[in-house]
């Protein structure tokens, strides 16, 4: 079932329980179903509580597993977005290449129906009260969202993966943008398109959507994709208030300067986790709020709270704010680390020294723009038993 709230407690004991909890036939079976077995992993992978590597082995030291899993192939997934990511950089924040219209056809911002989740179509309003309530939706429930978003409202990819990476717990640049780009047919050779024949497929008696603008053939709904047409708004009727930003507090007063003689470990919202094994003894840890990272200033207060929560028992003192304010809180460090992050790429301190993240695949030097190409030359990292 979806998951009631604040059902991810933000410690590191939760989300290995999770990880002991999957049950990965059943997860192969089931998935696409609102009500399947879906880990729920994903927070935790953004926000580095775990990695993927120690996830496969502690389902793997329970389940029999192999490459061509489901389960394995959507623990890939999210290391294909990092490579395209690696690859194309902030080209992945525009189309990478033409979709169903010409990007001006788009609006450029969420319709107020939409944001109040009041369309009048179920499976959209549920899937916005419960991503406002949760900060978190099955994968078949974004997709819906954002191929109703982009094909029928008409509004751009970038204007909704903007939207919904502001609500979202698990927000991870490449993941939602990159998959907004594939239901939009920038990303993909065609639109995603769903129905409401779908919804009812899929999803509970409540979401179901007869006799709404999406109760149509697959036909219809390619040619409104292709179509400059706008449906009408909903009726005007109460709706539900959107949540607003919430940033982190900043402390009463700044950490003080580093002796010069110490090691800082920098801890940051996408690494809550410990140093490595092999950090010298006696490092100090140092929580950092990068708010000039993407998408940070538009966090919703429950993945502020969730970071905050998971960063208090690893950090001595954190600083929130600028690059100037992290330097000042450095002045004097021998030496700093951290665990490498994409989202931070150009706000690194001078002569950081980066960990790589653990992966379950090599690095695949040719770029690939299919998920498909990828996993054909990807190849299990050094350790990964697949």
């Amino acid at each position: 079932m979806p998951p009631p709230d604040n059902v991810f407690p933000p410690t590191r004991e939760a989300a290995l329980a999770l990880v002991a909890a999957v049950q990965p036939e059943a997860y192969a079976r089931t998935r696409n179903a609102l009500e399947g077995a879906v880990s729920r992993l994903s927070p935790y992978f953004t926000h580095g509580l775990l990695t993927l590597p120690e996830v496969l082995a502690g389902v793997a030291a329970r389940h029999p597993l192999h490459r061509g899993h489901r389960f394995v192939m959507e623990l890939g997934w999210r290391e294909y977005f990092r490579h395209v990511w690696q690859h194309r950089g902030d080209g992945i924040l525009q189309s990478l290449h033409p979709g169903p219209l010409p990007d001006g056809a788009y609006a450029g911002a969420i319709p107020a129906d939409l944001r109040e989740a009041r369309t009048g179509v179920p499976a959209i309003d549920r899937a916005v009260r419960q991503l406002y309530a949760q900060g978190w939706l099955h994968n078949h429930a974004r997709l819906w969202l954002a191929s109703y978003t982009v094909h029928l409202r008409k509004v751009h990819w970038r204007a909704g993966a903007d939207w919904m990476l502001a609500h979202l717990l698990d927000g991870d640049l490449a993941s939602n943008h990159l998959s907004w780009q594939w239901v939009a047919g920038t990303a993909s050779t065609k639109p995603y398109l769903f129905n409401a024949e779908n919804v009812a497929r899929f999803a509970p008696a409540d979401w179901h959507s007869p006799g709404s603008a999406i109760d149509c053939s697959y036909e219809a709904l390619d040619a409104l994709a292709r179509s400059t047409a706008v449906p009408p708004p909903a009726h005007e009727r109460p709706g539900l208030p959107e949540p607003a930003p919430a940033l982190p507090p900043r402390p009463a007063t700044p950490p003080p300067a580093r002796a010069r003689t110490g090691v800082v470990w920098l801890v940051h919202p996408w690494a809550l986790r410990a140093p490595p094994a092999d950090m010298a003894p006696g490092v100090e840890c140092l929580g950092w709020w990068p708010l000039e990272a993407p998408g940070v200033r538009s966090w919703r207060a429950a993945r502020t709270a969730f970071v905050q929560a998971a960063m208090r028992p690893l950090v001595d003192d954190c600083v929130v704010g600028s690059a100037a304010e992290r330097a000042e809180a450095l002045a004097g460090a021998h030496a700093v680390h951290a665990w490498d992050e994409p989202h931070l790429a150009g706000l690194w301190p001078e002569g950081v020294h980066l960990h790589a993240v653990p992966a379950l695949f090599g690095p695949v030097t040719r770029r690939c723009d299919s998920f498909s190409a990828w996993w054909k030359r990807a190849q299990p990292a050094a350790g990964i038993a697949l």
